[in-house]
């Protein structure tokens, strides 16, 4: 499309605006951009616009501005260039909602624009995450190896605890810290080493040994589960002569549990 006079720009424009400063006597002002005739621009005193022409309110050509009357000190007194405009890159306010938006990822009130262009959830979730209970005692045969069947979950937020097996194998990647503690029976002198064992080896263990009585064994760690094949479970031995149990029953006894770690 063609322009007579200056072209507006078309994105985020506002017109260019001049503040005169009115003194009771002063009729003729310098403008701050060039015009061709007073239809250019648009005067307001006190907020009220002026009519331009010869014989009206203002006539202006070039850079001079002539008032038919001096605007009284103390009003409000200004200049809109109308063929002027001047851009910026700040977009108006409210004016970019999400579908003018480029980043990858789900754009709703629960994520937020993180500096790679990408929407992300804020905070994160511990899960998957699980703990579970051992309902009634466990015979631990002497020097055997025996992993602990934690058979009632009080909770599991993603089915990544297998009660019959005792395995936690949580299909999301991640670091997890992962927990355990065992009531040991204790009658007589006896030993107990308890370890966390990823893929079969162990990560973490306690050794116990006690001849008072009932004695827990603790252990605790973070580990790095890859989301598809590796997991964790909990083992004892013990080497005391003669089967020995781990003792169920109560929530406070012994339990099992893991939860993802916010990275």
């Amino acid at each position: 499309m063609a322009y007579i006079g200056n072209i507006p720009a078309v994105q985020y424009a506002s017109f260019s605006k001049q503040t005169l400063t009115a003194d009771s006597s002063t009729t003729s002002f310098t403008l701050d951009n060039a015009v061709a005739n007073e239809n250019e621009i648009e005067v307001f005193v006190n907020n009220v616009r002026q009519e331009p022409g010869s014989g009206k309110a203002y006539t202006a050509s070039g850079t001079t501005l002539t008032m038919s009357a001096a605007p009284t000190t103390g009003d409000s007194f200004y200049v809109i260039f109308q063929g002027k405009a001047t851009q910026t890159v700040t977009a108006p306010s409210g004016s970019v909602g999400l579908s003018q938006l480029s980043a990858t990822g789900t754009k709703d009130a629960t994520t937020f624009l993180r500096g790679d262009n990408t929407f992300a959830s804020a905070g994160g979730t511990n899960t998957p995450a699980f703990q579970a209970i051992l309902s009634s005692d466990q015979s631990i045969a002497h020097n055997t190896t025996t992993t602990i069947l934690f058979d009632s979950e009080v909770f599991d937020t993603d089915s990544a605890y297998d009660p019959a097996t005792g395995k936690f194998q949580p299909q999301t990647a991640g670091k997890y810290y992962i927990y355990t503690i065992l009531r040991n029976e204790g009658t007589g002198t006896y030993e107990v080493n308890t370890r966390i064992t990823k893929n079969g080896s162990d990560v973490v263990g306690d050794n116990v040994t006690d001849n008072e009585g009932n004695a827990s064994s603790v252990a605790f760690t973070t580990v790095d589960l890859n989301g598809s094949s590796d997991y964790v479970i909990v083992t004892i031995y013990q080497p005391s002569g003669v089967a020995k149990n781990i003792l169920g029953s109560a929530t406070d006894r012994t339990y099992f549990g893991g939860y993802k770690i916010i990275e």
